[in-house]
């Protein structure tokens, strides 16, 4: 056998109560399972003794489109467990997407995803030309995870009606579009991805929420015809609006035939009801037969931001937005510094901390990195603390602080939303929630989006017993991989493909968040470390251990869908 993990605790990702054995693997696939096997039997083996051995987990929601073309590891996401990943979520796909839209394209991903210009366009060269398949083909040839991609409905219209996209379609351009979704389907698209919520740079709605009801219905028909998925943003914001979308989907799974998710369901402290409104309609669609899966996120969410750069936190701070879309750092200081508009910012930022149930108070933003020598004392506090040792306002407090340090001080707004420990687990604990909305790979400059599972295991295994450590298996691991037909994957079975993960149920955990300028063209972006995770192996390859980080040259990922 090419390797043998001998002396674990086999948590296979049914559910089961795990147990002691051996695990073989070779030419790529579990060979053997619980029986004991000689060390002599493998040509490389791990000792496992007092570790969990897993299937590889998987990540339903990220937006690593971009960094896989640069970066075939998609640091630091494998070592955090993840062997496969869904990606093209949020109506956003690399392909297909015609030469003449790259841009407006590139802007929009740039937006949604916050990701530095920089890092897009020197890492992103657009060399499998337009097609779903060149695409997939490119990912193919160099991956070390396996990749599940959704084909973006916004890319789509854009495909088949160019720059006019903010309209409906006629029934001439709906028929190319379905044809378009087949041709993607059979590259390999493990399905659809629509929103209802995201913008274009311009602050108009996306491309797909343009399309009227019997565009998203013609689609879901195509989707019927092989079985696959439909994804959605939906209104997280709106508990009677999510119950709507929940309808929607359960009308859409039971005609089609198809499975459908949406995301992200938070548990919010101003509104701690409304978890159990949607779970409710949610729970009312699949007793009527329908495959209606919410994705719950198992992270308190901390938004970092410079004033340097925009943060989809300020869409909802009134006046910020434009100034901090201004082209230059000159603009933005000289903006920041003017009377008038210094007045209205921070007018917005009052307007917002004075709504009833509101967390938007500028004086519990945390300060957590500074430029300057003189200002080293205030990390790690708030800008409330900071304020009343200056003599002023919160709002003042972080104009001034930013502005003497040119826009390069960080700021974190913590702790937003899953404060109720509790609440949460039990949501993850639901039989018809689905764990993912990660986001890994979006929002690369304002939070850090890696240690979702680490943080489950933590949490809500170890610490809360919300979980047995079987059940929170097989939530990351063959749940998944049912829900979005990923055959032959996310169980410990002979046969099935070998991604596994070895780690340490005591410890397991995510690391302290820490800036990275790891990406092309520099920028800061925040990410997190795994910690209590051994090694992890995908398609049978070993790719990354504690002891030794990646393993140099191992490519072993696939298309999981092809």
């Amino acid at each position: 056998m090419d390797l043998i993990i001998r002396n674990g605790t086999i948590v296979d990702g049914s559910g089961l109560p795990g147990y002691r054995g051996d695990i073989g693997i070779d030419a790529g696939r579990i060979v053997s399972v619980g029986r004991p096997l000689a060390a002599t039997d493998g040509d490389h083996v791990i000792d496992a003794t007092g570790r969990i051995v897993a299937p590889g987990f998987v990540d339903p929601h990220t937006h690593l489109d971009a960094q896989l073309l640069f970066d075939p590891f998609v640091y630091p996401t494998i070592e955090h467990g993840i062997t496969t990943v869904v990606t093209g979520n949020c109506s956003l796909s690399m392909a297909p997407v015609r030469t003449e839209h790259r841009d407006r394209f590139s802007r929009m991903f740039r937006l949604i995803e916050e990701m530095p210009a920089a890092a897009f366009d020197s890492g992103v060269d657009w060399r499998w030309g337009e097609s779903f398949e060149g695409l997939l083909d490119t990912l193919a040839s160099d991956l070390a995870v396996n990749v599940a991609p959704l084909v973006g409905h916004s890319v789509l219209r854009m495909y088949v009606l160019g720059d006019d996209s903010r309209r409906p379609a006629t029934a001439l351009e709906l028929e190319a579009m379905c044809v378009a979704l087949r041709v993607c389907l059979d590259a390999g698209a493990v399905g659809l991805s629509t929103s209802f919520v995201d913008i274009e740079e311009d602050m108009r709605p996306v491309p797909c929420r343009w399309a009227d009801s019997s565009e998203l219905e013609a689609l879901c028909a195509v989707l019927g015809e092989r079985g696959r998925m439909l994804q959605i943003v939906h209104e997280f914001f709106d508990a009677e609006l999510t119950v709507s979308r929940v309808e929607m989907l359960g009308d859409l799974s039971r005609r089609h035939g198809i499975p459908t998710t949406l995301s992200p369901l938070f548990h919010s402290a101003a509104s701690p009801k409304s978890t159990e409104l949607v779970m409710a309609a949610v729970n009312r669609e699949v007793a009527n037969g329908a495959r209606v899966w919410p994705q719950v996120q198992t992270r308190p969410i901390d938004i970092s931001w410079t004033l340097d750069q925009r943060s989809i936190m300020f869409l909802v701070i009134p006046g910020w937005w434009p100034v901090l879309s201004l082209p230059t750092k000159a603009e933005k200081l000289e903006a920041l510094t003017d009377p008038e508009t210094r007045a209205m910012l921070i007018a917005g930022l009052e307007q917002l901390a004075a709504l009833p149930g509101s967390t938007m108070n500028s004086a519990s933003f945390v300060i957590r990195e500074v430029v300057l020598d003189k200002n080293r004392h205030l990390v790690g506090r708030t800008v409330g603390e900071a304020a009343a040792e200056r003599g002023t306002s919160a709002p003042d407090a972080l104009i001034d602080i930013a502005v003497e340090e040119d826009l390069g001080t960080w700021f974190m707004r913590p702790n937003i939303g899953h404060v109720d420990a509790a609440a949460v687990g039990a949501l993850l604990a639901h039989p018809h929630v689905h764990v993912g909305a990660s986001d890994v790979g979006a929002h690369v400059g304002s939070f850090s989006t890696y240690g979702d599972i680490g943080f489950l295991m933590s949490q809500f295994v170890r610490t809360t017993g919300a979980l047995r450590i079987e059940d929170a298996v097989k939530k990351v691991t063959s749940d998944p991989c049912v829900i979005w037909g990923l055959e032959g994957r996310g169980l410990l079975r002979e046969g099935y493909a070998a991604d596994v993960v070895v780690f340490d149920a005591a410890t397991i955990d995510r690391g302290p968040e820490i800036a990275s300028g790891d990406f092309p063209g520099g920028g800061t972006r925040w990410i997190r470390h795994s910690v209590g995770i051994d090694a992890v192996i995908v398609n049978g390859a070993l790719t990354w251990t504690s002891a030794d980080g990646y393993v140099e040259g191992v490519r072993a990922g696939v298309v999981a869908t092809r």
